[in-house]
């Protein structure tokens, strides 16, 4: 496991390059490697023994065998449509070497699926904690630059609002099979790391929001394509246990983040958080560099079919992504994705999941916002304090993904398997109760935060809200992305954007809305108006477990 990892990082990947095969060889790339019979003589050949080196001494390729392109004069979406029926007869086709093929991630041993999928739960923390790791810093940050609380607020929004953004853009990128997943991984991480020392270094509180921005996105292809990269490795049946534990992990990164920072902020000011980002991020890319693999399927058959090029002379070989080719360039292929994302927006079912995830999203925002006012200036704790009762996600997170593995094990996975056409409605049953969890939270919250109440009982109010936002988050990406399969990637693009712009403009009236309110009373009044506006998002949601008819396509083909 350790030397095909190492092979098949980015450290690999360079050396591999700079080397031009030497080191960390694959092999078709080794001294003596004699290519499969099917990529010399084409197919019907006599099979080798063993396909990814066979004894053949041929290495002279034949010119039969070429697929004759349509007529330049068909039409684009008809061509396209030939195109992909020609290259499902194609004799050249460089695919797996059977079932069992070692460089197929869904093949790769358990060990090695899961160690890859706590690399990406890393990637994903390190990025996510950068948003709220950033609150503690707030107060000092106001009084060195001299600036307003809704100013020193900004970085949070801008940060949020750019980790939204990027998938926008970076999704369709990495798909391309040119630069799969971990280029933009690794070069993402790196400039995150790289933008934290303006931060640190900054004369003025704008320098901050820049790079505040840029960090959010140039981090987000965590956001983007970390669930996509555990799809590419895990089976279907297998795949809800991993994203539930990789979305946990998403979760805990902004819980951990005011925790972390705040004795640091509290004790030798605002650029303290930024040390440890720096620290946690710069951890991160090193591992990352080192051992984190390519996952994209077609990435892999892409650059294999290269090797064999090179090794055979038969130019004619290709991997079936190449065959898909339409010819278009990136910039049109982010813009067609962007458009989707609009377009599907605007359809009904998915506009209330946005709706309805963008705003328990932009209240669990609101948490960094309120935790100071209540653990503060009611309960008299010093800023370090303040943000230990953020823990409380912790406990109520764990015991959230229990049983939704539990959920998953015994109840749906069952469900599906007897029935593989169950409609994507069913995605939502568990919403109905998790939509129940969020309105309780918060009036619990409101209605203990005061002083003649213990501290804990706001923090177990505090608690039951992720329960709440991780089901409801669960069940909505599953349904949508279910009910419109052919535009996932658009889909869920379009979801991160709406809900990070939606969550990105709470922290800047959260602080506000509380003052206005009074500070005596404005757990009650706060709560309860944030509990109106979510429970009249609510109700949608059950009638829309009974609509079982088929989902219309809205996009057409091309």
């Amino acid at each position: 496991m350790v030397p095909d990892i190492l092979r098949d990082s980015t450290f690999g990947q360079l050396t591999n390059w700079a080397s031009k095969g030497r080191i960390f060889p694959y092999p078709e790339e080794r001294p003596g490697y004699n290519a499969p019979s099917k990529y010399i003589h084409g197919p019907g050949s006599p099979p080798a023994s063993d396909s990814r080196g066979s004894q053949d001494d041929s290495t002279m390729v034949e010119q039969e065998g070429v697929i004759q392109q349509g007529s330049k004069d068909v039409e684009k979406g008809e061509k396209q449509k030939e195109e992909n029926k020609e290259a499902e007869k194609y004799p050249w086709l460089v695919e797996w070497d059977g079932p069992d093929d070692p460089d197929n991630p869904r093949n790769w041993s358990t060990r090695k699926k899961n160690f890859v999928a706590v690399l990406i739960g890393l990637l994903t923390f390190s990025v996510y904690i950068g948003s709220a790791i950033y609150t503690p810093s707030i107060p000092s940050l106001e009084e060195y630059f001299g600036v307003s609380q809704t100013v020193g607020t900004l970085g949070l929004t801008l940060f949020v609002l750019a980790y939204g953004l990027g998938p926008m853009i970076i999704s369709p990128v990495q798909e391309n099979p040119a630069i799969g997943r971990s280029p933009p991984y690794i070069i993402g991480l790196f400039l995150f790391v790289l933008f934290q020392m303006p931060e640190l270094l900054a004369k003025n509180i704008w320098t901050i929001m820049i790079f505040r921005f840029g960090s959010g996105f140039v981090g987000s292809p965590a956001l983007a394509t970390g669930g996509a990269s555990l799809g590419d490795m895990y089976d279907y049946h297998v795949l809800p246990y991993a994203l539930s534990v990789w979305s946990v992990g998403a979760v805990l990164g902004p819980v951990f983040g005011p925790v972390i920072g705040g004795f640091a902020a509290m004790n030798n000011g605002w650029r303290w958080p930024f040390f440890e980002l720096l620290w946690i991020s710069g951890f991160a890319l090193l591992v990352l560099f080192f051992c984190l693999p390519e996952t994209l399927d077609d990435k892999i058959l892409y650059h294999r079919a290269k090797r064999l090029r090179k090794v055979t002379g038969n130019e004619k070989l290709k991997a079936q992504c190449e065959l898909d080719d339409t010819g278009e360039s990136l910039i049109v292929d982010v813009g067609k994705r962007i458009r989707y994302g609009i377009l599907l927006s605007m359809e009904p079912a998915v506009a209330f999941g946005n709706v309805y995830i963008a705003l328990v999203y932009a209240i669990f925002y609101l948490w960094f916002e309120a935790f100071p006012l209540v653990f503060q200036d009611i309960y008299g704790m010093n800023l370090g304090l303040s943000d230990l009762p953020y823990l409380g996600f912790i406990v109520s997170g764990a015991i959230t993904l229990f049983f939704y593995i539990l959920y998953q094990k015994y109840h749906m996975i069952p469900r599906i398997m007897k029935n593989p056409e169950l409609p994507p409605e069913a995605r939502l049953e568990l919403g109905i109760v998790a939509g129940c969890i969020v309105p309780i939270s918060l009036f619990m919250f409101g209605w203990t935060s005061r002083a003649s109440v213990h501290w804990m009982a706001p923090v177990v109010g505090a608690a039951l809200y992720l329960p709440g936002v991780y089901l409801i988050f669960q069940c909505i990406i599953l349904y949508i992305a279910q009910s419109y399969p052919k535009y996932q990637a658009s889909i869920l693009a379009g979801n991160a954007f709406f809900r990070s712009t939606f969550a990105a403009f709470f922290p800047l009236f959260g602080a506000h809305f509380y003052h206005v309110l009074g500070i005596g009373d404005l757990e009650d009044w706060v709560s309860q108006m944030i509990k109106a506006m979510r429970m009249s998002t609510a109700r949608p949601m059950a009638p829309a477990t009974h609509r079982t008819e088929e989902v219309d396509e809205p996009l057409a083909e091309g």
